[in-house]
């Protein structure tokens, strides 16, 4: 049995950052710190490993599982853990489901197949969820794409999964349209089964939380994990003048993380915890490249702005 049985996904869920050597390999004791320095955080819910943040596509089954394994021993038995289930086909996907339930994670974060970029049916998206709901009894959030991809689930298509798969408990909110996430919020959490909506619009995190989400889960928490929670907490409590400081905090970082190309985010998390001096290097895995210099100078002028790094450190190499 996984050890938090019951969790319903839920208010503030970083998702890590994975550290590698020089050769490309999982620089392990990195990413026990790192665990450890996320999971420390007041006002979390659960942490999510094995997705985007994580440069999941890059990592081989095997190595799916060995991230699993150590962060289960480093802080499994203080949050829940959210596993990410990335796959092009559905029997991949659910073999990825059973070693996660194995593996005593909490909840499975379960992306879009890539095929579906080249069209999609309600009953090819029921297929793969059932797949893998069948597979395991652990809760799943499904991660909703913005529908231009065509990997977005349509409102009638997500409105039968729900209906149709009852481990569904959460959706992973990336739809990128305002009135579109607004009708996630109304509908899916006043369903006769809730289903929470975490929001991921984390350039825009303080106007999405303030429609009404159940809780969000972002890769930035890498890094801002602090900030995420406390404002979480402050809309919560209707606390808007709380929430707009925080808010101004938090938006030189979404400035810089999710600036084009959109794809090198948790590149330039990994060089913003580097200069925070939480990581020692900020290796990617190829296709990824490293960011140029500029940019992270830019990182750290942002970072600087946030409070989150000391002003001596803004000509600091």
């Amino acid at each position: 049995m996984p050890r938090h049985a019951t969790h319903v996904p839920h208010g503030v869920i970083p998702a890590v950052l994975l550290p590698f050597d020089n050769d490309f390999a999982i620089d392990e004791a990195s990413f026990r710190k790192h665990l450890r320095d996320v999971a420390a955080v007041e006002g979390l819910s659960a942490i999510t490993i094995n997705a985007h943040s994580t440069e999941v596509a890059s990592c081989a089954f095997d190595e799916q599982r060995r991230v699993l394994e150590i962060a289960q021993d480093e802080i499994g038995g203080r949050l829940p853990l959210i596993n990410g289930i990335w796959a092009d086909g559905s029997i991949e996907a659910a073999r990825l489901a059973r070693m996660a339930a194995q593996g005593a994670a909490s909840a499975l974060l379960v992306f879009p197949p890539a095929p579906f970029t080249l069209g999609q049916s309600p009953a090819m998206v029921l297929t793969h969820f059932r797949r893998i709901a069948d597979a395991t009894d652990l809760p799943l959030i499904v991660f909703q794409y913005p529908l231009a991809t065509g990997q977005g689930y349509p409102k009638e298509t997500l409105l039968k999964l729900c209906e149709e798969i009852p481990s569904i408990r959460a959706i992973k909110d990336w739809i990128a349209n305002v009135p579109h996430h607004e009708w996630h919020i109304r509908t899916l959490q006043n369903l006769p089964r809730p289903v929470n909506v975490l929001t991921t619009h984390s350039s825009w995190l303080f106007s999405s939380l303030v429609l009404g989400c159940n809780g969000l889960l972002s890769g930035s928490g890498s890094v801002i994990a602090d900030l995420q929670a406390k404002l979480f907490r402050a809309v919560q409590k209707n606390d808007m003048a709380e929430a707009k400081r925080l808010n101004d905090r938090i938006e030189p970082t979404a400035r810089v993380f999710y600036a084009d190309p959109f794809v090198d985010m948790h590149n330039r998390m990994k060089e913003a915890l580097v200069l925070l001096g939480k990581l020692p290097r900020a290796v990617v895995r190829p296709p990824l490249v490293r960011i140029e210099r500029a940019e992270i100078g830019a990182i750290r002028q942002a970072l600087i702005e946030a409070g989150l790094l000391d002003k001596s450190a803004r000509d600091a190499a």
